[in-house]
């Protein structure tokens, strides 16, 4: 430890773990939780300051004795989390009897009969060789994998540990963050979606800035987190970020994976220490690490060995070397227990072990028969009382913000996040300007004379050839321009941020919500790209229809291929999204009735398909606007027969746009909620 621990302090357990009051949480009196009957007789295993035989002040001044500003910091952060959890020695324990995992389609179970305890309030470890079943223990024991057997318990309550997410926190390998956003407004996001709701935004700003503190990202905060192939801050930061967005939900507990991959030692040195220090405020820390120097190895209480998808060995760091040295292993002096042992559990022990079975099947197969020897799971339990079982369950049901702020939180963030990339939204307003020129520069020498018909009675004989194909050619280009000018943008601000989203998910945010403020935060660019488009066009083809009736079909008709661009993102794979998007996007343009008409169409008995699409309805959205007032003049009831399309139906045609655009939308939010569920766990 890198501070003296002063004498111990003999605090009674009673007053160690007064039960909360149940006033603290008004209107929550019910337990959906199916209580065991013995959980009335245990007790939990003393942890946080108690363990230390410290107070809360008196741990502060230990830990950072020599920086009077951080011993603030701790302090408030501390009294931050006995806010938000009821108590500052409240965590979580988790029981696990034969866990096991067997993809679908294999014959072979990757995880199996893998049983033990982690007690709350302790930094464990969880270590193996490569594919030993690491991630999927952590993955099955937090619930986010199917196809599973065995039984979990939380504080000794048998479920499913899903159904606590919203106050356990999980850090993926990968440093999932917003480029775009700055180190302050990531985390400040995450503790604006999962605080509790009754917490006022000037009391979340206040924790966020207290946490930024104690990780050491004050001076950075307010520096944009950049991509990983365009960093802007280190990547020992980064991972604080990541960390940090976790810690911002004041979590009970904390399941890292791989915290330290990809930093240099000092960098993994440093994050060990922030989780020996969050565990030593009560916190219950897994996380998933790989061959550990000697001081981090020494850092952690517990540890999870893992080889071949089995249990090798669980309790705590100092009984490893014990507990192997009893098997026949010898530790060479000055050496680093660590890399000894992760030899060993890789199936090189032989160099530590010259006779004897040193195998790593032998070391499963032992500790199996040891466990045998002390069944039960609850033998060791670490169990809360009645009443702290009702707090939990008041505050898992407090966390987290109302579905509607969640929308507002959302859209905020997404807004900011184009105006950070102002030079795709500049250039979308670009590529719609220069569309619309084009496309009006193509209509310029019909100067607005789009139709051609039979003159009304008695001047039939009058007409000369008959034009009823531009108006629908208009109509085509208009779809086409539209078409290329908001497809790609449409998949980069959906598609690009799958990870995000499944990240958010599995914590607990709202689904809909994230959907929904992402749907609203394009609003505003689809306007401002729709005007550059109409004006462009307009001012140079000079159509008979009127700048407002244009602008309101092609923005509705913007709003069809954002999303036709949404569905195809979350069906394909992000590099191939922008070019699937547009293709389709020609499709649906072409789709509009113009040839093969929709007369033609209908006698194929197909022309459900064109309707489907929302260029059918833009052109005759046009055809109306353009043809109607010509009536005194022509007989456009001739040309309505011989294409097909409908007359004097133009609020229904836009009607029609906004329905297929809603549709496409809520396809896309389908596809976004039910497939790769496994992530979203």
């Amino acid at each position: 430890m890198p501070w003296a621990k002063p004498a111990p302090r003999f605090v009674s357990r009673g007053q160690a773990y007064r039960q909360l009051d149940d006033e603290q949480y008004p209107g929550f009196t019910d337990n959906d939780f199916q209580m065991e009957p013995n959980i009335r007789m245990l007790s939990r295993r003393p942890t946080g300051f108690v363990e230390l035989g410290l107070q809360e002040v008196e741990f502060v001044n230990e830990l950072h004795n020599t920086d009077a500003e951080k011993k603030t910091d701790l302090h408030l952060f501390v009294q931050s989390l006995s806010k938000c959890l009821g108590a500052t020695k409240f965590g979580l324990s988790f029981e696990f009897q034969d866990l096991g995992f067997k993809p679908p389609k294999s014959t072979k179970p990757i995880l199996s009969d893998v049983s033990g305890t982690i007690n709350a309030g302790s930094l464990w470890g969880v270590m193996g060789a490569s594919g030993a079943g690491k991630s999927t223990f952590v993955n099955v024991l937090m619930g986010k994998t199917a196809h599973t057997g065995g039984v979990t318990k939380v504080n000794g309550v048998a479920g499913k540990i899903s159904k606590y997410k919203k106050i356990i926190g999980y850090v993926p390998q990968d440093d999932i963050v917003l480029p775009e956003l700055t180190v302050r407004e990531n985390i400040l996001h995450s503790a604006r979606i999962r605080l509790p709701a009754n917490w006022s935004d000037s009391e979340i700003q206040s924790h966020v800035d207290i946490l930024i503190s104690c990780l050491q990202l004050a001076h950075v905060q307010n520096s944009l987190v950049g991509s990983t192939a365009a960093p802007v801050i280190s990547g020992g930061q980064r991972k604080r970020v990541s960390i940090g967005m976790e810690l911002a939900a004041a979590p009970m507990a904390l399941f890292l994976d791989e915290p330290t991959s990809g930093l240099d030692a000092t960098a993994a040195a440093s994050i060990m220490a922030t989780l020996k220090a969050l565990s030593r405020l009560g916190m219950t820390i897994v996380t998933i690490i790989h061959q550990p120097r000697q001081e981090i190895f020494e850092s952690l209480d517990s540890l999870v060995l893992l080889g071949a998808g089995r249990m090798i060995y669980c309790g705590p760091e100092e009984g490893i070397q014990p507990h192997f040295e009893g098997l026949g292993f010898q530790f060479p002096d000055h050496t680093n227990p660590a890399d000894v042992m992760g030899d060993i559990i890789a199936g090189e022990g032989r160099h530590y072990k010259p006779k004897g079975d040193a195998t790593v099947q032998g070391l499963i197969d032992h500790w199996a028969t040891r466990q045998m020897d002390r069944p039960g799971l609850n033998k060791h339990s670490s169990t809360i009382t009645v009443s702290e079982m009702n707090s939990l369950t008041a505050i898992v049901k407090l966390r987290g913000a109302p579905w509607y702020k969640q929308i507002w939180f959302c859209f905020q963030r997404s807004v900011l996040q184009q105006y950070r990339m102002k030079s795709s939204f500049f250039f979308e307003l670009g590529v719609g300007a220069l569309a619309g020129f084009l496309i009006g520069l193509a209509e310029l020498n019909a100067k607005g004379q789009n139709f051609r018909g039979i003159f009304n009675d008695p001047y039939e004989v009058l007409s000369s050839s008959i034009d009823y194909a531009s108006v629908p050619q208009m109509s085509l280009l208009v779809g086409l321009a539209i078409g290329l000018t908001a497809s790609a943008p449409g998949v980069k601000i959906f598609g690009e941020e799958k990870l995000v989203y499944w990240r958010e998910a599995a914590a607990g945010h709202n689904r809909f919500a994230y959907y929904m403020g992402k749907v609203l935060s394009t609003i505003p660019r689809m306007v401002l790209a729709n005007f550059h488009f109409t004006t462009m066009f307009i001012l140079l083809a000079t159509p008979v229809i009127g700048w407002l009736p244009a602008f309101a079909a092609n923005l509705l008709y913007f709003y069809c291929i954002y999303g036709l661009a949404s569905c195809i993102s979350m069906i394909t794979r992000r590099e191939d999204g922008p070019l699937l998007a547009v293709m389709s996007s020609l499709i649906v343009g072409v789709l509009n009735g113009m040839s093969p008409t929709l007369q033609k169409v209908r006698s194929w008995h197909i022309v459900w398909l064109w309707r489907a699409s929302p260029g059918t309805w833009l052109a005759e959205a046009y055809f109306t606007q353009n043809i109607g007032p010509l009536g005194y003049l022509y007989r456009i009831e001739f040309a309505r027969s011989a294409l097909g399309y409908l007359l004097n139906k133009f609020s229904d045609d836009l009607l029609m746009l906004f329905v297929i655009g809603t549709a496409l939308r809520i396809f896309a939010f389908l596809g976004l909620r039910f497939m790769w569920r496994a992530k979203q766990r």
